[in-house]
């Protein structure tokens, strides 16, 4: 017998890597930095009567409307096209301080015809403003469950859910009227759809793969910010025609339906004055910068005053261990081997990992509050002096801790371009591996003066962040594949969270 298949939907930032975990037992990386999930994972969930069932993770998306290809995982995984096969169930995360704009995903997974359930998260922000989650599954016509997943509040609810769901047959819904014009032009695609799209689909469900289509595919121009879209030939080629078609018509529809909708049933609008209090200080153009500079400033002072204790222990322990077998091996050239080769080189490096775990600790810290999200955002101006892409600062920020994470965190990046150009200069950044060399040389250069050693230590830092953006500018200039026309930067800002620390150790220790 197969397992069933589930999928995870939902927005960047609304906790739905944190509620996969808590579905799973799973540690994926759980952060505030919108889009950090950027590949399928795949967990194993229990669901009743000892049943197990595939659970899969999606990348977090806005809508179904793909232009990159890591978007096109979410529409190929809901639509059950390509290698995908169609999910038994799509759990869609909802956030409850965001309604609305969380439920327009919502809405187009039930025009393809899942079988979804609602996971209503967020429920201890919204407080008073939390919608009644049955008038919810009436509005939408399927359960709803408001869960908090570090409490895993509501998970048994919402497994119960998802096991009805699967036992259950689902109709294509669509909430808004076609026009004519656009009703013609769907008939004519539902042709050119391959059948391994199309097979056990029905026409609403035909009709939702075709407008997604004519939405979405753009003909190939053969330059580096090629679509990059998995495309059949015959359907971009039909697509391509969308002379006289309104194509913002069914986005509108979508969002006027939901404008008419929600407001009935939240009555309260979420408090958010503290983060944009803040905000007006962290994302000034002076004081912003200000602010960063010492952050940054502290958390080296930190590395430097709080690791040395922890630093001793630590040598001191190796040195009691060589200590201890040297006296019962004997002299000799093996016990030299074993004191000072084996146990003296093993104890050079981990006297630096407490430096290391705790610059882990600190950017965790600053990532899960939501303030890396508004550093990008005041970098922006600098990365795009440089050519960059203001997204490539997070990955930029990431090389600090480890090169091979920061690479991979550039595949969050729309355009192809800025992904290699982001790849190519974040192994100029001092990674955690160079920590050591650099407290080695400080110490040996300035000892006993823990702030002079901070303050080299962040210019040693910056000097590496101002090699990296020099790297940038240059090969955006004479490398053809990577020269582009700028694109807007746009990034979510979540709330400011008092961060979990129970998910800032295990992302330092990930």
């Amino acid at each position: 017998m197969t397992r069933p298949q589930i999928v995870l939907a939902g927005n960047p930032n609304v906790g739905k890597t944190t509620l996969f975990n808590a579905l799973t037992g799973l540690s994926a990386k759980v952060s505030n930095y919108p889009g950090i999930t950027v590949e399928r994972r795949r967990g194993t969930m229990q669901l009743p009567g000892e049943r197990a069932a595939d659970l899969h993770d999606l990348p977090g998306t806005y809508s179904l409307i793909a232009r990159s290809a890591e978007e096109q995982i979410a529409l190929t995984s809901i639509a059950g096209i390509g290698d995908a096969a169609k999910p038994d169930a799509v759990i869609v995360v909802l956030d409850a301080t965001q309604l609305a704009r969380s439920a327009y995903l919502l809405l187009q997974c039930q025009e393809l015809g899942a079988r979804c359930v609602v996971a209503l998260t967020m429920i201890d922000e919204a407080k008073t403003a939390t919608p009644d989650p049955k008038a919810l599954a009436a509005l939408f016509g399927c359960e709803v469950v408001a869960v908090t997943a570090r409490t895993k509040i509501g998970i048994l609810e919402l497994v119960g859910a998802v096991d009805r769901a699967i036992r259950t047959d689902s109709k294509p819904v669509w909430r808004w009227e076609v026009a004519p014009a656009l009703r013609s032009r769907l008939d004519e695609l539902r042709g050119a759809l391959p059948e391994a799209w199309t097979r056990d689909a029905s026409q609403p469900a035909q009709d939702a793969l075709a407008l997604w289509a004519l939405t979405c595919i753009e003909p190939r121009t053969g330059g580096p910010d090629d679509d990059e879209l998995d495309v059949p030939g015959p359907l971009r080629v039909a697509s391509v025609d969308k002379e006289g078609m309104d194509l913002d018509a069914p986005i509108l529809a979508r969002w006027k339906w939901l404008d008419s909708e929600i407001p009935k049933l939240v009555k309260k609008t979420v408090d958010r004055s503290l983060t944009t209090k803040i905000d007006r200080i962290l994302l000034h153009r002076v004081a912003g910068f200000g602010v960063f500079v010492a952050v940054m400033t502290v958390l080296f002072m930190s590395l430097f005053w709080w690791s040395q204790p922890l630093i001793d222990q630590v040598d001191g322990l190796f040195g009691w261990i060589g200590e201890r077998v040297g006296d019962s091996l004997g002299e000799g050239i093996f016990t030299d081997f074993i004191v000072d080769g084996v146990i003296g080189g093993v104890g050079s490096v981990m006297v630096f990992l407490p430096q290391i775990l705790l610059l882990f600790l600190f950017l965790g810290f600053l990532e899960d509050c939501g303030y890396l999200a508004r550093v990008a955002y005041l970098m922006d101006r600098i990365m795009r002096s440089m050519n960059l892409h203001g997204r490539a600062f997070v990955p930029m920020l990431s090389g600090f801790a480890c090169a091979v994470p920061a690479i991979m965190a550039t595949r969050t990046m729309e355009r192809r371009r800025d992904r290699i150009l982001t790849m190519m200069v974040v192994p100029l950044m001092t990674c955690s591996a160079r920590l050591p060399v650099y407290t080695l040389v400080i110490a040996a250069l300035i000892p006993g003066s823990a702030l002079t050693q901070a303050l080299l230590m962040v210019g040693m830092y910056l000097f590496s962040v101002v090699t990296a953006l020099a790297a940038a500018w240059v090969m955006s200039k004479t490398v053809k594949q990577l020269k582009a026309k700028r694109l807007p930067f746009l990034i979510e800002l979540p709330p400011y969270r008092f961060p979990r620390w129970g998910d800032v150790l295990r992302m330092m220790w990930s």
